[in-house]
C-alpha cells in the first residue's frame, strides 16, 4: 500500500508545475502561431520530431529570460540529452518564439550555443552533439538584463573547437540566423540549412541598412543559394524543417560516438549489379559520365549520402558504405570544369578529407582529374593556395586512401587523390592514363618550336607523330609492370577489392588519439 504524501509537498509541486506552464509555453501562443504559419516549429517541437520517442530528458527547463514588464517568459535555448536511434546524443535548439532564440548572456552559465553547458556534457561524455539553429545571436534587451557591456574578446569558446576534435557535431539551420548563431553553424562537421525558411548572416537586413544604406532581402543576403552552392559555409540544402531533421539523422548514421570509437557495421546491406560499371564510364576520356552513379554502383544499395553536392561541383563526394562498412567516397565528376579542382572543390575535399581522418573513416578515391583549374581566374583565386589544402590534408591523413585510378591522374591534381600511407592501394583500370600533364599538352609545350616551324598545313600530322611516340613511352602498362601502382583490375572487380581492403582495415587497431 503507497503512503500519503506529505501535505508540505502540495505547494512546492503546484509551485513546480507552474512553472513548467511557462516553460512550454515558450514564447507564447501568438509567436508559436506564427512560426507555424511560416512552416516553422518551435524548439521543444523540432527536438521531439527528431530524435527517439520518449527519449529528450531536458536540462535547463526553468531557465527564464527578462522581459520589459517582469512578467515570466521561458529560456531561449533548450537542450537536454536525448537518443537518435537508440544512441546518445547532447542536442540544444535555439527557441527564436522567445527573444529571437538569443544567447543567454544574462545567465550565470550559458546553456549552450556559443560554448555553454550542453556543449561541456558533450564533450565530458565524448558523446555527439546536434544543434537546431534559429536565433539572432545577440540581443539589447538580454545585453541590457546583465546591466554593464561586455568585452566580447574576454568571452570563452570551450568547448566549442575542443567538441570538434572529439565527437560528432552536426547543425541545422531552420529559420532566420544572425551574429554569433550563424557562425556557430559553421563550427560544424555536417550542416544543413531549410530552403524556405534558413537563412544566415553575419549582420541581417537591418544592419545591413544602417552599415550600408542597402535594402536587401533576407534570403538574397543569406539564404541557401548564397550559403549552400556560393559560399559553402553550409553542406546540403533541404526542402523544409522535415528534411533537414532527416539530413541529420541520416549523416549522423555514418560517424562514431567519438573518436576513439569505430562507425557501427551495418548488417543490412545489398550489392549493386557491377557489370553496370562498364555502361556507366566510357574508358575515353572525351566522353563524360556519372560520377555519383559511379559511387552508388560500387557501393551498397541506397548508402551513398552526398554532402554538399552543389558547391565544388568538380569533387563529388560523400559518406557510403561497402558490405556495411562506413567510408568516405569521393569522385572526380569530369561533367564539372572536366573533373579539375579549383578552390571550391580543393575546400570541400579538405574539410570531408579531415572529417574521415578524424573519425576513422577510410577513403576511396575514384580519380578522372587532368589537373588543377589553370586559367587567369583560377590563378587569382588562390587555386594553388587552396589547392595545397586539399594536397596536405589527404597526404598527411592517417587512414588509408584507395585510390581507383579510373581515366586520368595528371599534374598536382593527381596528387591530391591518393598518399603514401602504409595501408593504402591503387587500383587502376585498364582505362587509366597518368604522368606530369596530359600528352596533347605536353607535346605543345615542348615541341613548339619545332611545331611552329613546320607550314600550317602540315603541324597536326606533326603534333599526331609525337603524340604517338609519347603515347607508347608513357603507357600506365609499363608503370604496373614495375610496380608503380598496386593492381590493374577488371573494372567489375573493384568492389570486390575494396571490400577486403575496408573490412582489413575495421579490424587494425585504432590509432592513439587526444583525450
Amino acid at each position: 500500500m503507497v503512503r500519503p504524501a506529505h501535505p508540505e509537498w502540495k505547494p512546492l509541486l503546484e509551485e513546480l508545475e507552474s512553472r513548467r506552464k511557462v516553460a512550454l509555453a515558450a514564447g507564447g501562443p501568438d509567436r508559436i502561431a506564427r512560426e507555424h504559419r511560416h512552416g516553422r516549429t518551435t524548439a521543444r517541437e523540432r527536438i521531439l520530431k527528431l530524435v527517439d520517442a520518449g527519449s529528450f530528458l531536458e536540462v535547463g527547463t526553468f531557465v527564464t529570460t527578462p522581459t520589459k514588464d517582469g512578467s515570466p517568459l521561458a529560456s531561449t535555448f533548450i537542450c537536454g540529452l536525448c537518443e537518435i536511434d537508440g544512441r546518445p546524443v547532447a542536442i540544444g535548439a535555439e527557441d527564436f518564439t522567445v527573444e529571437g532564440g538569443g544567447t543567454g548572456v544574462h545567465l550565470a552559465r550559458p546553456k549552450g550555443g556559443w560554448g555553454g553547458f550542453i556543449e561541456e556534457f558533450a564533450y565530458g561524455y565524448r558523446i555527439p552533439f546536434v544543434m537546431l539553429i534559429n536565433g539572432v545571436g545577440g540581443s539589447i534587451i538580454l545585453q541590457d538584463a546583465i546591466g554593464y557591456p561586455e568585452l566580447q574578446a574576454a568571452h570563452p569558446t570551450f568547448p566549442m573547437f575542443e567538441l570538434m576534435e572529439a565527437v560528432p557535431v552536426l547543425a541545422a539551420v531552420l529559420g532566420p540566423t544572425a551574429g554569433s548563431s550563424a557562425a556557430r553553424a559553421h563550427m560544424s562537421h555536417f550542416s544543413v540549412m531549410t530552403g524556405d525558411n534558413g537563412c544566415l548572416f553575419a549582420g541581417g537586413p537591418p544592419v545591413v541598412k544602417q552599415a550600408l544604406g542597402l535594402d536587401v532581402d533576407k534570403f538574397a543576403l543569406g539564404g541557401a543559394d548564397v550559403h549552400v552552392r556560393g559560399s559553402g559555409l553550409i553542406d546540403n540544402r533541404a526542402a523544409n524543417e522535415d528534411e533537414a531533421l532527416a539530413m541529420i539523422k541520416r549523416a549522423l548514421s555514418y560517424l562514431p560516438d567519438n573518436v576513439h570509437q569505430r562507425p557501427a557495421i551495418s548488417a543490412d546491406w545489398k550489392e549493386n549489379d557491377q557489370e553496370e560499371l562498364l555502361a556507366i564510364v566510357s574508358p575515353s576520356a572525351r566522353k563524360i559520365y556519372d560520377a555519383e552513379a559511379l559511387i552508388r554502383c560500387v557501393a551498397d544499395v541506397d548508402s551513398f549520402f552526398d554532402i554538399a553536392p552543389e558547391y565544388g561541383r568538380s569533387v563529388k563526394m560523400g559518406f557510403a558504405r561497402i558490405e556495411g562498412h562506413t567510408v568516405g567516397a569521393v569522385a572526380s565528376d569530369n561533367r564539372f570544369l572536366a573533373g579539375s579542382l579549383d578552390v571550391p572543390a580543393s575546400v570541400k575535399q579538405a574539410k570531408f578529407i579531415e572529417i574521415c581522418d578524424r573519425f576513422h573513416i577510410p577513403v576511396v578515391y575514384f580519380a578522372d582529374v587532368p589537373g588543377f583549374l589553370v586559367g587567369p581566374k583560377a590563378e587569382e583565386s588562390g587555386v594553388l593556395k587552396f589547392g595545397a589544402m586539399a594536397l596536405r590534408a589527404i597526404q598527411q591523413a592517417s587512414i588509408p586512401v584507395y585510390t581507383v585510378q579510373v581515366r586520368r591522374s595528371y599534374g598536382l591534381g593527381g596528387v591530391a587523390t591518393g598518399n603514401g600511407n602504409l595501408m593504402s592501394l591503387r587500383l587502376c583500370w585498364p582505362s587509366a592514363a597518368w604522368g606530369d600533364m596530359p600528352i596533347e599538352g605536353g607535346v605543345e609545350a615542348a615541341f613548339r618550336a619545332e611545331l611552329e616551324a613546320v607550314a600550317p598545313e602540315d603541324r597536326p600530322a606533326l603534333k599526331e607523330k609525337l603524340t604517338k611516340k609519347f603515347e607508347a613511352q608513357t603507357s600506365v602498362w609499363r608503370a604496373v609492370e614495375h610496380f608503380a601502382a598496386e593492381e590493374m583490375v577488371d573494372p567489375r572487380d573493384t568492389r570486390r577489392y575494396l571490400s577486403r581492403l575496408v573490412k582489413l582495415f575495421y579490424r587494425s587497431p585504432l590509432p592513439e588519439k587526444k583525450p
